[in-house]
């Protein structure tokens, strides 16, 4: 069993997050003498998921909702839900790392007027699919 200090310092954390996670319903560590919060190896691992499902974009309540709930369906409905919003993000991601490989490379003089630039931003300006207005 570990204090809420050893716990904090074992995933690089402030006390008063953890006992925000127990506040929300996130965590519940045994109490032992004195009120003193003691997390055991199962509250370990329920860190590293609040964690690992923050890192995803996870609220706390759908977290919470996520971990508590006793319905597969639910926590199912949660996750593509999730799931569904994290691959948006590593698409929009992708794309930007492929932007700054091209510029990476790049030799020209004027990276905005690098024919290979402008073929990596021409779906964002939609310059090939809708005409746009020449001064």
């Amino acid at each position: 069993m570990l204090s809420i200090g050893d716990v904090a310092q074992r995933f690089g954390l402030a006390t008063h997050v953890l006992r925000h996670w127990e506040s929300v319903g996130l965590l519940s560590p045994a109490r032992a003498q004195g009120s003193r919060r003691r997390y055991g190896r199962d509250d370990l691992y329920r860190v590293a998921v609040i964690l690992r499902a923050k890192e995803a974009g996870f609220g706390l309540d759908d977290i919470r909702d996520m971990i508590t709930t006793q319905d597969p369906a639910t926590r199912r409905n949660i996750l593509v839900r999730h799931r569904a919003e994290l691959a948006r993000r590593i698409g929009e991601a992708q794309v930007s790392l492929d932007l700054i490989d091209c510029a990476v490379h790049c030799e020209h003089e004027d990276i905005t007027a690098c024919p290979a630039f402008r073929a990596t931003l021409a779906e964002r300006l939609w310059i090939d699919a809708q005409p746009y207005a020449q001064e």
